[in-house]
């Protein structure tokens, strides 16, 4: 069993310390407050991920990097290249393999499935900001200075969501409690899901596998359901009425983020839930042999942990 280093503490870096660590691992857990699972065999460490010679010392003898970090949603293009940058540079001093968390703006708005040889194309700041994150990694791992690879997903649902997640509290709790959904959205285009657990599980695997170092691959993600479909089963599952979903009208997001600047973020990637939006894995599939978690057992275990997390 090796060292990994995990820079991030959040809804994916928590759960993929915690299986590492169940597995025999050595864990260490970055983030600025030194937060983290309190797992046996998780250290926890405070640290600037944006300080890359701290983390080169830490990730010393390490298999692999995990960058599960995530600034705030309006602060992108000024803290993710100095993040970016710190962290690749951590792994080439210290050999370890860099394993980067991702979604998928890079891509920005599509006509079919997401595959990963799909262009890095997004027009907007955050697609962008991405796209350059993996082309610089591309590009020294194509240059013998370090090994890379990159896990994307697509919206997170499941245990140790966080609030601000489209399918969080926002879109559970009026569920349950049999009120109107509203959702910043067109309810009934199809839009994929990625499980978390079944993110961390794909970080694991491309970390210590040679096939997917030096390329990008998605998260094995189930067959993509509307919103209003997958409300629908989350309330069949929990003996709820069939619930109302309302779309927010787009002006009245637009007003809301002038007081907001997450709303005002969410205007540039308001194609992903207005159009078709759906992630192709196959290939990760295909290659490891790791399909995604069935629906209805991700949304058992799922709604158990919301009892857990939000008691009546």
């Amino acid at each position: 069993m090796g060292k990994h280093v995990i820079v991030g503490a959040g809804q994916v870096g928590s759960p993929l310390a915690e299986a590492l660590a169940s597995s025999g691992h050595e864990v260490t857990v970055v983030t600025r407050s030194g937060s983290g699972p309190a797992t046996p065999g998780v250290t926890r460490l405070a640290a600037d991920a944006s300080d890359g010679e701290r983390l080169a010392s830490i990730a010393k003898g390490a298999e692999a990097l995990y960058n599960c970090a995530n600034p705030q949603y309006h602060r992108w293009a000024r803290d993710w290249p100095p993040m970016a940058n710190a962290m690749l540079g951590a792994a080439e001093k210290s050999g370890a393999v860099l394993v980067t968390l991702s979604n998928l703006y890079g891509y920005g708005p599509v006509d079919r499935p997401m595959t990963e040889d799909l262009p890095l194309a997004a027009p907007g700041t955050k697609g962008r900001v991405r796209a350059k994150m993996w082309s610089d990694a591309l590009a020294a791992h194509q240059a013998g200075r370090v090994r890379i690879t990159e896990v994307r997903g697509s919206d997170f649902f499941g245990p140790n969501m966080i609030d601000l997640s489209f399918f969080g509290s926002r879109f559970i709790k009026p569920i349950l409690a049999g009120k109107t959904v509203r959702v910043p959205a067109d309810p009934d285009q199809p839009h994929s899901v990625t499980y978390l657990p079944d993110a961390a599980r794909a970080l694991a695997v491309v970390a210590l596998d040679e096939r997917a170092w030096g390329r990008a691959w998605h998260v094995p993600t189930g067959p993509a359901l509307t919103i209003r479909r997958m409300a629908e089963r989350i309330a069949s599952a929990e003996g709820a009425p069939k619930p109302e979903l309302a779309a927010i009208p787009h002006w009245t997001m637009r007003a809301a983020g002038l007081f907001s600047p997450l709303l005002r973020e969410l205007e540039e990637t308001r194609y992903q839930f207005v159009r078709p939006f759906i992630l192709d894995s196959s290939a990760f599939e295909t290659t490891f042999d790791v399909p995604s978690t069935p629906f209805d057992d991700a949304l058992k275990h799922t709604l158990t942990w919301w009892h857990t997390t939000h008691p009546a």
